[in-house]
């Protein structure tokens, strides 16, 4: 069964309106997060904001009256999409004022060569893009924390003993990406297959 990114109703209402196109990691990258996400709500609390389950965002977007044209254009993308390889790399961290707990991922190929086509078939679109960066400037990551609630010092303190190297480095490729979407105060999801 399919389990939520986000479910509290306090992040679906901070998300309303918003879309956002993901991939869900389910073998060792998804065990590596686990892990890290409890040591890290067992030092902060379990009320600490945090993702409910492990995604990487490729791309988030405001466009709550154009839903459906913006699905057909990431389905579009994804029929000529090959699956995408995902390596966990490090346990990291960014900085205030965002105050994330991270899984860094490796700049694998595949991962890279997704973000750019991706970039490429929006290019030719107007639809309204959050916090989108040239595929050089982006950060390939799974949210662990969310530590804004922190004060400065708090926040130093936790990420400087949880940022590290990782002596393995879990890989696994995914075969289809998500279209999440959020709307009436629920998230709602599609699964599409990546089909090259």
């Amino acid at each position: 069964m399919r389990r939520p990114i986000m479910d509290t109703p306090d992040q679906l209402a901070s998300l309303e309106g918003q879309q956002y196109l993901v991939l869900r990691p389910v073998v060792g990258v998804s065990s590596l997060y686990r892990e890290v996400q409890d040591a890290a709500l067992a030092r902060l609390g379990a009320d600490t904001r945090h993702p409910h389950t492990e995604h990487v965002t490729l791309r988030g977007f405001d466009e709550p009256e154009r839903r459906t044209e913006l699905a057909a254009v990431i389905r579009g993308w994804a029929a000529e999409q090959h699956p995408i390889d995902v390596t966990a790399e490090a346990i990291d961290a960014f900085p205030t004022p965002w105050q994330i707990l991270i899984v860094r991922l490796a700049r694998t190929g595949s991962l890279i060569s997704a973000y750019t086509s991706l970039t490429t078939a929006l290019q030719q679109t107007d639809f309204r893009r959050l916090d989108e960066r040239g595929v050089e400037d982006w950060t390939f990551h799974l949210s662990v924390v969310y530590g804004k609630g922190l004060d400065a010092a708090a926040w130093q303190e936790f990420a400087e003993a949880s940022v590290s190297e990782l002596p393995w480095q879990p890989s696994e490729t995914i075969a289809e990406a998500e279209f999440v979407w959020y709307e009436d105060g629920a998230e709602h999801a599609e699964v599409i297959p990546l089909g090259a």
